[in-house]
């Protein structure tokens, strides 16, 4: 697998659930604003529901950010649904589950463990433009943290609109920046 950072997100059309209603999402949904796709190995499982829970925790500042989250399996839309009746926890996402249950979309973004039919966990910041400006891939049993997450999506919208300035090791937002230059080599 190469380098995905500035890849645009090809075409896709899959199914979802959100809110307890089905839709289909696509690539054209995704356009327009910041989104983070967040694939995990499969529904009814055991890492997965406190990462999506913790998600949920965070969904608030990921909108007022402008930020929408798509989450991600092999599992269809149906199988969503069916976890959201079952658990406590999942009954209480907002954001939009999407349904890979051919693998369209974590083929695309190379976390597709074929022989198990499951994702890797895969979180990829998405630009408006679709274009991938951060990712990370874990193992299946390490789980994520979503206030870190926000705050990379927070750090990617700082250096896009601050094209000359960057974010130094656990920048949040109102802290100082850099703006590489000569004066800078080798002191920091």
């Amino acid at each position: 697998m190469g380098n995905l950072i500035g890849k645009e997100v090809e075409d896709f059309k899959v199914q979802a659930y959100r809110r307890g209603s089905f839709a289909e999402v696509t690539k054209a949904d995704l356009m327009g604003h910041w989104s983070v796709l967040f694939f995990y190995p499969a529904d009814f499982t055991f890492v997965c529901p406190t990462e999506l829970g913790d998600l949920q925790d965070f969904y608030e500042e990921f909108e007022e950010i402008g930020c929408q989250i798509y989450s991600v399996s092999e599992d269809t839309h149906f199988v969503h649904k069916a976890w959201a009746d079952a658990s406590d926890t999942i009954k209480r996402i907002q954001y939009t589950m999407l349904g890979d249950p051919a693998g369209v979309l974590a083929r695309q973004f190379g976390v597709l463990v074929e022989e198990e039919g499951q994702a890797l966990r895969g979180t990829f910041i998405l630009s408006p433009e679709g274009k991938v400006k951060a990712y990370e891939i874990h193992d299946m049993g390490i789980g994520r943290n979503a206030q870190e997450l926000l705050r990379k999506v927070q750090a990617a919208q700082f250096v896009e609109e601050h094209g000359d300035q960057v974010c130094p090791a656990k920048w949040k937002p109102g802290e100082e920046t850099l703006t590489p230059s000569l004066d800078l080599v080798g002191l920091l």
